[in-house]
């Protein structure tokens, strides 16, 4: 079964994958879909507010961060999972996200902190969901005292399409086991 949706002007067929027993969700991954990224990026700049610095989680939201940040000329900075040997004074959050089994750790060094001191945070990923990982991104730049000004991202899913603390350009649905939506 697949949900075929437009995003950012491009028709889209997203595979549906069970989550639960008569829950499933629209998999949306943008690793290897240059065109798409290029144009979602293109169009959330189009929405974003002003700012300095975009800050994504280690996730399939990197290719968005990344082309979003070679259009606006703007660096990026990706929240990693669990410290890497060339990171120093890590400051850390555990996060579970809806896609991912197990609890994971979002990672952020004092390289990384020092180039967002000061800085307007725009916080990217490509879909939000529960809202966990966005959560935890937020809550890691709290410990910094990093003045986010905005969260965006490509899709919202089910009941993240009514937050209004967030912009994203198309929702997604859930599905129940036979493909209606939920």
């Amino acid at each position: 079964m697949e949900y075929t949706m437009k995003i950012a002007g491009l028709t889209r067929a997203l595979p549906l994958c069970p989550i639960g027993e008569d829950l499933y969700i629209g998999a949306f991954v943008m690793f290897g879909d240059t065109e798409l990224t290029i144009a979602a990026a293109a169009e959330l700049l189009k929405k974003a507010p002003a700012f300095d610095v975009i800050v994504t989680a280690e996730s399939k939201g990197i290719p968005l961060a990344y082309e979003m940040a070679r259009q606006s000329g703007k660096p990026y900075i990706v929240a990693r999972k669990g410290e890497k040997l060339y990171m120093r004074d890590c400051i850390s959050i555990d996060v579970q996200s809806i896609t991912t089994q197990k609890l994971q750790t979002l990672c952020l060094g004092s390289d990384e902190v020092s180039v967002m001191q000061g800085k307007r945070i725009l916080i990217v990923d490509d879909v939000i969901s529960t809202g966990a990982s966005l959560l935890a991104v937020e809550t890691l730049l709290q410990k910094i005292n990093a003045n986010i000004v905005g969260k965006m991202a490509v899709l919202a899913e089910g009941d993240a399409a009514r937050r209004h603390d967030i912009q994203y350009l198309e929702e997604l649905p859930l599905f129940h086991k036979d493909g209606t939506k939920v």
